[in-house]
């Protein structure tokens, strides 16, 4: 898309539109740099907050052209890059809901999120325009465009020939913005709804929280199909007006090249394990950086130690989830207290949490038991799914997390395990439940168990074992090589061992603690 400069659109009068928020936060100086692209064979290449601003009007020009009723949803599922980002606010401007998909998803999964949300448009890369157009107009979806990382493909090309003037629609802080797929431990994923009012007042509490500055440069080097890069990451930085430097991929050596031009990072922990093992890391590359944040899974002791001793910095460690966005934050200013490590912090301003036993009752500090949340960055419920919300929601309105943790007499928050066997690997989230299911359709498999044993890299990886079927002949790689073709690879079992039997209790239930014991040590 060409991006010559024109003048700028003008927001509107304030509503809840999120885009409207953060196009307001844009510089006086639209010619000012926004993003830098800092891999690729697009190292170099700026984009102004005027390009920001023209590029999006664009985009949400030729979705008004579509004729799509308010609130379509719109899905994409594309490599990382600017225009990637551009997309997405071009959805929120034009009053529509995003849909971001993982890039790892094979046909299967698609096939299940094009049936169940229903989009007006799905976006794809080029190279999966084939597969991907024939599932979404098998599913009756009226247009199918591509975006690829050079900055071609069918929706840009269509783009370019649209106005580069847009007034964004008028959208109620209550009314969709995004629809995050997250798996179901019953194997069926589940589409957490947010709102515009979820997202914004989540960035707002997020701007003063984590001290974000006009002058702050972010290293963005996440992935922009989940909270983590696409909302705490990129809003931070749009709300703030603050400078991105952009990685397509995370690279360690690139990403610490870049460190004496930054302040601010966020990561999973096992880009900070890849930091690490880089000589190059040192105080010297770090002086400029104000923060470097952590979450999406959890972070080692050791990590946070080895940090603090490379770096002088202390990693700021958070929790949050594609149901809430962020819950808890260790403390930025050294005043509101210190970053205590193996911890998350302490519940962020306007979010309520609650430590509860097995019946519901309030657990006294120190104590473990159920995290229940509520607050205004909280969803509205699973898409199209109104028994599974209500399953999800107390009688008196907390949601229920699924994780077990506890909290301190100074409030802060430990979180000690996750309910029904989530697995996180590598910042992904991993439910064994659909694992199980795939592997139980293969040919000669009786049944499996699933389970995260810790990884030093990955923080858990997966394993499976397997029973095969009486007379049937298993072998661990051809399973892995089957699932590879079915599943995204992050969900795919790094192992997986053929056994007669599961070990179960007297009811009958198939004891993965024991699974989970015997293969402690596989990796290291």
């Amino acid at each position: 898309m060409s991006l010559s400069h024109s003048p700028a659109s003008g927001a509107t009068a304030a509503d809840g539109n999120l885009f409207t928020a953060l196009r307001g936060a844009f510089p006086a100086d639209l010619d000012a740099c926004a993003i830098e692209v800092a891999d690729g064979p697009d190292t170099g290449k700026r984009y102004s907050w005027r390009d920001l601003d023209r590029a999006t009007a664009m985009i949400a020009n030729l979705l008004d052209s579509l004729d799509l009723p308010a609130g379509s949803r719109i899905a994409a599922q594309t490599e990382k890059s600017v225009e990637a980002l551009l997309l997405y606010l071009a959805v929120l401007r034009a009053g529509h809901v995003y849909l971001p998909l993982n890039t790892a998803y094979q046909a299967a999964e698609l096939d299940y999120f094009i049936g169940n949300a229903e989009p007006a448009v799905v976006v794809c890369a080029g190279k999966h325009f084939g597969w991907v157009s024939k599932l979404a107009f098998q599913a009756k979806v009226p247009w199918v465009f591509t975006l690829n990382e050079d900055r071609t493909g069918t929706l840009l090309d269509r783009a370019v020939q649209m106005s580069d003037q847009h007034t964004p629609a008028r959208r109620a802080a209550e009314d969709l913005a995004a629809i995050l797929y997250t798996s179901g431990t019953t194997g069926r994923s589940k589409g957490a709804m947010l709102s515009h009012g979820n997202l914004l007042s989540n960035a707002q509490v997020l701007k003063d929280v984590w001290g974000w500055q006009p002058d702050d440069v972010l290293i963005h080097a996440l992935p922009i199909f989940h909270v983590h890069g696409l909302f705490v990451a990129s809003h931070g930085a749009l709300l703030a007006g603050a400078r991105m430097i952009w990685f397509s991929k995370f690279e360690p050596r690139g990403v610490i090249a870049r460190l004496p031009q930054a302040t601010v990072f966020m990561g999973v922990p096992t880009l900070y394990v890849r930091l690490l093992e880089q000589a190059t890391l040192t105080r010297e590359t770090c002086a400029r950086m104000r923060l470097f944040i952590s979450g999406s899974a959890p972070l080692l002791i050791e990590t946070f130690q080895d940090w603090q001793h490379r770096t002088g910095h202390t990693i700021l460690e958070r929790y949050g989830m594609s149901e809430t966005v962020m819950l808890t934050s260790n403390p930025y200013r050294s005043e509101d207290g210190e970053r205590v490590g193996g911890t998350v912090g302490l519940p962020l301003p306007g979010v309520g949490l609650r430590v509860v036993d097995d019946a519901g009752q309030p657990c006294p500090a120190d104590e473990i038991g159920h995290l229940q949340v509520r607050g205004p960055n909280v969803f509205g419920g699973y898409w199209r799914m109104p028994e599974k919300t209500r399953e999800e929601f107390t009688a008196d309105g907390w949601f229920k997390t699924g994780d077990v943790g506890r909290r301190d007499g100074r409030g802060y928050v430990t979180i000690v395990g996750r309910s029904k066997d989530l697995i996180i690997s590598g910042g992904f989230n991993v439910y064994p439940a659909e694992i199980e299911g795939w592997l139980n359709e293969l040919p000669g498999v009786a049944e499996s168990a699933v389970v995260g044993v810790p990884h030093p890299d990955f923080g858990e990886g997966v394993i499976a074992v397997v029973v095969p079927r009486p007379g049937a002949s298993l072998e661990g790689p051809a399973l892995i090589a089957a699932l590879k073709d079915r599943i995204a690879n992050f969900k795919v079992p790094k192992q997986v061992f053929i056994e007669s039997e599961l070990p179960r209790n007297a009811m009958g239930k198939v004891q993965k603690n024991l699974l989970r014991e015997r293969h402690r040590q596989l990796f290291g």
